[in-house]
């Protein structure tokens, strides 16, 4: 759904105002945006997947984890789609104050696409290189968003979610390095000509929501602080209208399901003219593994 189209139903949420400057921007920053109450619900579920995670020596299609975890000191990159392992998780993502947040940026015809929960552990959790969504997963449109959730007080020093303010409107970049494989980031040569001096870096206290355009230029930096990590919670929407053109890396019972509104009857198209991603079919790890290059597609 073109942003015309959005703007012309009336908001949930945010103001006018805030809806044309995501447009205009790419990006939204709500502080202290959920509440207390969902805030620990959400704790309750992730401190019981940290506790799952302890066992594991090695990292499996549900979490990714650092070289050192262990289950005394655990250390957890990511948890693949949180709302498959914990019913809250989708409660959150499908009928809460975020599924409104969506509405009021996508229209009134909102499908799920995924979720995930970057952990970004104290004492060197690592950084996201910079990089755009769209590639990872290509649609018919551009009407897909990420709306993402601290659910720990987040400050400079452990790392925020940098954004590139107006990205969205310009070059979709190719995320494969020199030897034509998949490394879901820039490349140093094209990152070189980006202004990262004008990086927006996306602080707050819990509860802060964070919402970024697919196409918008993204990363954040390491996180050393000594015993402080940063939770946050992702979950991609799109219009109902923006199809995928690949499939899903990351599969669940629940991607593509409406959350709000009906299923389209017709499909929206805008070009796209970036490379698509590699064929995931045989598994996909994250992108921590992938930025890396711990492994080769």
């Amino acid at each position: 759904m073109t942003p015309e189209k959005v703007l012309g139903h009336p908001a949930k949420i945010l103001s006018q105002s805030e809806r044309k400057a995501y447009f205009e921007n790419g990006y939204l920053l709500k502080e202290s945006f959920v509440c207390k109450d969902w805030l620990e619900r959400l704790w309750q579920a992730t401190e019981r997947m940290i506790d799952e995670s302890r066992t594991l020596r090695a990292s499996d299609d549900k979490f990714d984890i650092e070289k050192d975890h262990t289950s005394i000191l655990p250390k957890l990159r990511r948890l693949t789609q949180p709302v498959e392992h914990d019913p809250v998780y989708w409660e959150f993502a499908s009928n809460s104050i975020i599924t409104d947040l969506a509405e009021d940026l996508l229209g009134p015809d909102v499908k799920f696409h995924h979720s995930k929960l970057n952990f970004k552990w104290f004492g060197g959790g690592e950084e996201v290189k910079w990089h755009q969504d769209i590639q990872f997963w290509p649609h018919t449109n551009f009407s897909v968003l990420t709306i993402g959730v601290y659910l720990d007080d987040v400050g400079e020093e452990i790392g925020p979610m940098g954004v590139l303010p107006g990205s969205h409107r310009g070059e979709i970049y190719n995320q494969y390095n020199g030897d034509d494989e998949w490394i879901g980031c820039l490349s140093d040569g094209d990152l070189a000509k980006v202004p990262l001096e004008k990086a927006v870096h996306l602080k707050g206290p819990a509860g802060s929501v964070t919402v970024h355009h697919c196409r918008m230029l993204h990363g954040s930096m390491a996180n050393n602080h000594p015993n402080k990590s940063r939770p946050l919670l992702l979950n991609a929407f799109s219009s109902a209208d923006s199809l995928p053109i690949t499939p899903n890396p990351t599969p669940s019972r629940f991607n593509g399901t409406i959350v709000r509104g009906m299923a389209a009857r017709h499909a929206e198209f805008e070009p796209y003219l970036g490379r698509l991603p590699p064929d995931w079919s045989s598994g996909y790890s994250s992108i921590f593994a992938l930025q890396q290059e711990e492994e080769s597609l």
